[in-house]
Order: structure tokens, then C-alpha cells, then sequence
């Protein structure tokens, strides 16, 4: 994968950058920490401009958050209360779960959105619960746009100063990624166990 991702950065340089962290975005396993850090070493060799190298990549993530977000808003957590109701244990949550959800996220929104793009694996899956939620677009925005440029920031600087070495950014960030999954497995897995149905609130939801 790293060899396509060089041969598109070459032929390509910022549209490719902006192109390759917009599919990224939507299609999490092709990993930014690859793209970014080569195209900081392409910047360090003289090929292209590191702010314009971070902003590109910023672009073209930014562009894919808003294809989750937008997606996610128009379908509506509302829709999906049926589902939540009858497959509630396996998704760890009631209705009442989401209710406070809404209201946690008006207050607090941002911060999720921002501290979650600075985290490998989840900060592709932020815009979604935002998109669900409404939560403000402008908010959404300013949020994400600040926790993606720190991110591309970071993986460009990283491919900037290593160079040659830029496989150790991917191999620091990796464990990250991997410790984090386990968290959240651990986490889905401690929720499943301790999962108590709201009833009364079921019961009224499918009596509707």
C-alpha cells in the first residue's frame, strides 16, 4: 500500500494528499499515519511545501468527515429508535441511553469531536454520532477542522524530521491503535455484561 500511496503523492503532490486522506476518512484502512508522514518526507526532500502539504490533507480529511456527518444528520437517531429498542443489548444502550446522549453532547460536543480526531481509529467514526445527534454544524466544523489540522500536523512534522525513517511514525502509532481497540472491546464487553433493559420505556416505545 505504501508504494501506490508514494507513486499517487509524486505524480499527483497536494491534490493526491487531499484525495488520498478524503478516502481515509471514508474508508478507515487505508491509514492517514502512511499518508501524511510520506507526504512530510516529500516536503523534507524539496518536492512540496509542508503548510501546504498539511493543509491538503486537512482538505481532503475535512471533506470526508462532512460526507459522514451530512449522511449521518439526514438519517436521524430518530430513525433508528426501532432498531435501538429491539437490538438494544447488543448495542449496549436504551433509548434512555440516547436521550441523554443528546443532552450530553449539546454541552459537550465539541470537545468529543475535537480530542477525538487527535486519536487514531476513532477519529474517522466521530462524525457519525455527531451527524446523529444534530449536533450544531458550525460547532461540528470548527471542532473537527482544529482535531484534523493537529493530527496531519503531527503526521507531517513526524515524516518531515524522520525522512527515511518514516516507518517509525507508523510503528509508534500503531500500538496506540491497537491498545485502543482493545480498550473498546473491553469497554463494548463490560456494557454488554452490565446492559439492563429499560422496560418501562420499551414497552411504552413499541405500544406507540
Amino acid at each position: 500500500m505504501s508504494d501506490w500511496v508514494i507513486r499517487l503523492i509524486e505524480q499527483s503532490g497536494y491534490l493526491g494528499v487531499a484525495f488520498l486522506m478524503f478516502l481515509e476518512t471514508v474508508f478507515p484502512p487505508i491509514p492517514s499515519e502512511v499518508i501524511m508522514s510520506i507526504a512530510g518526507v516529500s516536503a523534507s526532500r524539496g518536492r512540496l511545501e509542508l503548510p501546504y502539504v498539511i493543509a491538503a490533507g486537512t482538505s481532503g480529511a475535512m471533506l470526508g468527515n462532512l460526507v459522514w456527518y451530512l449522511a449521518a444528520r439526514a438519517l436521524g437517531v430518530a430513525r433508528l429508535r426501532p432498531f435501538i429498542v429491539r437490538h438494544g443489548r447488543w448495542l449496549t444502550m436504551n433509548w434512555s441511553d440516547v436521550e441523554r446522549g443528546e443532552r450530553w453532547f449539546a454541552h459537550h460536543g465539541s470537545s468529543f469531536v475535537f480530542f477525538g480526531r487527535l486519536l487514531p481509529t476513532v477519529r474517522s467514526l466521530v462524525s457519525v454520532p455527531a451527524g446523529l445527534l444534530r449536533m450544531r454544524f458550525r460547532s461540528f466544523f470548527l471542532a473537527s477542522t482544529l482535531g484534523t489540522a493537529g493530527w496531519t500536523t503531527l503526521l507531517a512534522v513526524a515524516g518531515y524530521q524522520l525522512g527515511e525513517n518514516v516507518a517509525d511514525v507508523e510503528s509508534t502509532i500503531g500500538p496506540i491503535s491497537n491498545a485502543i481497540i482493545v480498550v473498546l472491546a473491553a469497554g463494548y464487553v463490560w456494557r454488554l455484561i452490565r446492559y439492563k433493559p429499560d422496560r418501562r420505556r420499551e414497552d411504552a416505545s413499541t405500544s406507540d
